[in-house]
């Protein structure tokens, strides 16, 4: 059996890298200075492009370039299918606004509609990254063909190991474990069982390693070397992190959301479908609170939700959060210093601790 440190050579080797330290693919707050930063000190850059465009897919690649031929992940949520009682959608959709008429007034109706998800993994496929990845869900066989035809490798992000073996199965290159400490949205292929999967990332990666022939990216909770170390010594070949780089200068994000992860306590993350409909763990706000008041009603769907918080924000609510505030339960590790540095030095205090 492979040690730790040969899991990790062999990813390397295999992807590009010169240390197994992958960012997350966070849509919204990962601008290319961040993804170029990453790969320039030996990880993999990333982004998430659920929100973009085609253009803006292509122009996101080309920036990035323009600053690293390092290695590139781009990820992309995988659509639910139709909902089949449009009359309980429906439901949800009107208390969800009768409830948020007590932050404010609306805005407008509209914004900007909805992205051709098509459309988008052509765009990815035309950006050539080295990593195509997706989150709830799995892509059609034929959209992983022509990804390995082009030299892609696919990875999956799963929460449970039933996902875990599908993905394998349908040909994920890589699957990416994803604890329940992570911040963001939780990747469970069903939306509705995504409350069961509050798996523990220490014991999911055993647990995937054990039953899994495709290397584990470990994602969720790691900040520093030492998580780094154990999920590796657990059985990972490489790890993925989000919260860890959002108060690094690169990523750019509001001056109010880096704050609120300053000492902010594992235990004093929050999950919650008030943002999008979907369930994702965040900084605790008053908004997020008053979701979870005796009178509130369940948020609406996914992107139901989405798109009312979105009118809101366009209105004078001044208490509805103005942005998504992600946070995982590492966010009080999360440093202030540049990338690069966050991820060489995650690395160097990982080697120390492997044997």
């Amino acid at each position: 059996m492979a040690t730790a440190r040969q899991r990790a050579q062999a990813f390397c080797d295999r992807f590009g890298l010169v240390l197994p330290i992958l960012q997350a693919p966070m849509s919204g707050s990962s601008p290319p200075e961040l993804a170029v930063a990453v790969a320039e000190a030996g990880g993999m850059g990333a982004a998430g492009v659920l929100r973009d465009t085609p253009e803006r897919i292509a122009e996101w690649a080309e920036r990035f370039r323009a600053g690293s031929s390092g290695a590139l992940q781009l990820n992309i949520w995988i659509p639910e299918p139709p909902v089949a009682d449009q009359g309980e959608r429906r439901r949800r959709s009107d208390d969800a606004r009768m409830f948020l008429a007590r932050f404010g007034a609306p805005g407008e109706e509209g914004g900007p509609g909805a992205l051709a998800f098509p459309d988008q993994c052509e765009a990815i496929l035309a950006a050539r990254p080295a990593v195509i990845s997706s989150i709830m869900g799995l892509f059609e066989p034929a959209y992983v063909r022509r990804m390995h035809d082009q030299g892609i490798a696919w990875f999956a992000c799963a929460n449970t190991l039933e996902d875990a073996l599908a993905a394998e199965e349908a040909g994920a290159d890589a699957v990416v474990a994803q604890g329940m400490e992570a911040g963001g949205h939780r990747g469970a292929f069903r939306q509705e069982d995504a409350e069961r999967t509050d798996v523990g990332l220490f014991a999911m990666i055993p647990w995937f390693a054990d039953h899994l022939r495709v290397p584990i990216v470990a994602a969720g909770g790691i900040a520093d070397g030492r998580g780094v170390a154990a999920a590796l010594t657990l059985g990972a070949s490489a790890v993925q992190v989000g919260t860890a780089l959002l108060r690094c200068p690169e990523t750019g994000i509001s001056a109010r959301w880096a704050a609120s992860l300053d000492g902010l306590a594992p235990e004093d993350t929050m999950t919650t479908r008030a943002y999008s409909g979907r369930l994702a763990r965040a900084v605790p706000s008053a908004y997020l609170k008053a979701w979870t008041e005796p009178d509130a009603p369940r948020p609406a769907r996914f992107p139901d939700q989405l798109q009312l918080v979105n009118q809101w924000r366009r209105g004078d609510a001044e208490s509805v959060d103005p942005g998504n505030h992600w946070a995982g339960q590492s966010a009080a590790l999360a440093t202030p210093d540049p990338a690069g540095e966050v991820i060489t030095r995650m690395w160097r205090e990982a080697t120390t601790l492997l044997p």
